[in-house]
C-alpha cells in the first residue's frame, strides 16, 4: 500500500496528520529500522478515562510496516494532545470569579517542560522517561506528544514491586531538594512551600467536598446510605468531619517541613511497568510542580490502584508498611537527612489533603448517569482504610 494512502487514514488526527515523509521517519524510528515503510496505520481513542482539564486526547496510533526483506512488523505510539484550560468543555462549570484564576494556575504546558528539561540525567536507575518521537506546540495553547506506547506487564502489583517504586522515589525526592533543581516552569508563587495542595485542599476539598460530607442529604442518598449500612461503617461521616476541623493545620504543619520536587502524581498508572523491562519504571504525568513536604508522592502510590477499583482496599495497610520504610531508604541512600517523624506527617498529612476527603464518589450523586452499589461499597471501604491510616496525623 502507498504510503500517501497510508497517511491519510490519519486525517482525524487534524493538524497532527504527519504527511507522507513524517510518517514513514516516525514508523522507522519506532521499529527501530528506517528503511522500514509503513503499509496501514489508523487512530484507536485510548480506553482511559480523562480527569483533567489539560488533557484533550489521549490517542494510540498503530499500524503495520513492511522491511525490505518483505517482513511485516507492528507498530503503535501513543499521541497526547494537551491544552490550556481555557479550551476545556467544562470550563463553564467553574465559578466565573474564579475561571481566569484557574485557567492561569493551571499548568497546562508541565509535560513539555518535563520532556524539555534534563530531568532524565536525574533519574535513578529504575526510573526513566517514555521516548519522545515528536513534540509539537501551537499558537493557540494547545501541544501535542508523540510518545512510546508502552506494552505493559498485565495484572495486579506484587508488594515488592510497590517496595522498589517507593525506595526510587525517595531517591528521586532527594535528588530534587530546593537547592538543587529548578521548577520545570516557573511561574509566579511556584516556589512557595505546598502552594500546589492548599489551592487544590482549598478548591476541591474545603470548598466542595466537606460541605458535601457535612450536608445530610448526601448521606441520606439511597446509593451511599446503603453503602453505609451494608458495610456497616455508620461512623465514617463523624470521623472525616473531625478530620476536615484538623485539615487547615494540617497543611500548616506540611509546609514547615522539608521540601523538595517530587514526581507529585506518582500513582501506580503513571509509574508503567514495560514486559520486557520488570524492574524498572516508565514515568507519565508529572505533577504538582512546587515544593512539596517530604513524602508527598507516597500517598498516591497506596490510593492509585484502589481508587481505580484495581486493588482491595483491605490491602493498603500492609502496602503502607513496606512504601513508608522503602521511600525512608531511598531518601537516605541519597544522603538526605530527614527524621522518620518528618517522612510519616509528610507522607500522611498529604493523604489527609488530596484523598481522604473525595474518595467517595460524590459528584456521581444526583445524576443521570447508572452508578453501581458496588463502586459506592468499595469507595466507602476505601474510605475507612485512608481515615484509619490519617487518623495519626494530628
Amino acid at each position: 500500500m502507498h504510503s500517501t494512502t497510508v497517511s491519510a487514514g490519519l486525517a482525524e488526527l487534524g493538524r497532527d496528520a504527519p504527511d507522507e515523509r513524517a510518517l514513514t521517519r516516525l514508523v522507522g524510528e519506532v521499529t527501530g529500522r528506517p528503511d522500514t515503510v509503513p503499509t496501514a496505520a489508523r487512530v484507536e481513542v485510548f480506553d482511559y478515562e480523562i480527569g483533567t482539564p489539560s488533557t484533550e486526547a489521549l490517542l494510540r496510533v498503530l499500524g503495520t510496516a513492511e522491511r525490505p526483506s518483505g517482513e511485516t512488523v507492528e507498530w503503535s505510539v501513543f499521541v497526547k494532545k494537551l491544552q490550556s484550560a481555557r479550551h476545556w468543555p467544562l470550563i463553564h462549570l467553574i465559578p466565573e470569579p474564579f475561571r481566569n484564576h484557574f485557567i492561569d494556575n493551571l499548568p497546562w504546558r508541565l509535560e513539555v517542560a518535563v520532556h524539555r528539561s534534563t530531568i532524565a540525567t536525574l533519574l535513578p536507575d529504575g526510573l526513566r522517561l517514555p521516548r519522545l518521537h515528536q513534540l509539537t506546540e501551537y499558537d493557540d495553547d494547545r501541544a501535542t506528544l508523540w510518545m512510546e506506547d508502552v506494552d505493559q506487564l498485565p495484572g495486579c502489583w506484587p508488594l515488592a514491586r510497590f517496595e522498589h517504586a517507593a525506595h526510587l522515589l525517595g531517591r528521586l525526592s532527594a535528588r530534587r531538594q530546593l537547592h538543587l533543581v529548578e521548577p520545570f516552569l516557573d511561574r509566579p508563587g511556584v516556589r512557595v512551600p505546598g502552594i500546589g495542595l492548599r489551592y487544590y485542599a482549598t478548591g476541591r476539598v474545603l470548598q466542595r467536598a466537606i460541605p458535601m460530607l457535612a450536608d445530610d442529604q448526601t448521606w441520606l442518598h439511597p446509593l451511599l446510605a446503603e453503602a453505609v449500612r451494608s458495610t456497616g461503617d455508620h461512623g465514617l461521616r463523624d470521623e472525616l468531619l473531625v478530620l476536615a476541623n484538623r485539615l487547615p493545620a494540617v497543611l500548616d504543619r506540611l509546609e514547615a517541613l522539608p521540601q523538595t520536587y517530587q514526581h507529585g502524581d506518582a500513582s501506580p498508572q503513571n509509574l508503567l511497568v514495560a514486559k520486557d523491562e520488570p524492574d524498572e519504571f516508565v514515568v507519565i504525568d508529572w505533577g504538582f510542580d512546587c515544593p512539596q513536604a517530604i513524602g508527598f508522592d507516597l500517598g498516591q502510590l497506596l490510593v492509585g490502584l484502589a481508587h481505580a477499583g484495581e486493588l482491595a482496599p483491605e490491602e493498603l495497610p500492609a502496602i503502607h508498611t513496606v512504601i513508608l520504610a522503602a521511600f525512608r531508604d531511598g531518601v537516605a541512600a541519597e544522603g538526605m537527612t530527614v527524621t522518620e517523624d518528618e517522612v510519616l506527617y509528610g507522607y500522611l498529612g498529604s493523604l489527609l489533603a488530596r484523598a481522604a476527603f473525595t474518595a467517595l464518589p460524590l459528584e456521581a450523586l444526583g445524576k443521570t448517569t447508572e452508578c453501581g452499589l458496588e463502586l459506592f461499597e468499595q469507595r466507602v471501604r476505601l474510605t475507612r482504610a485512608l481515615v484509619d491510616l490519617v487518623s495519626k496525623v494530628s
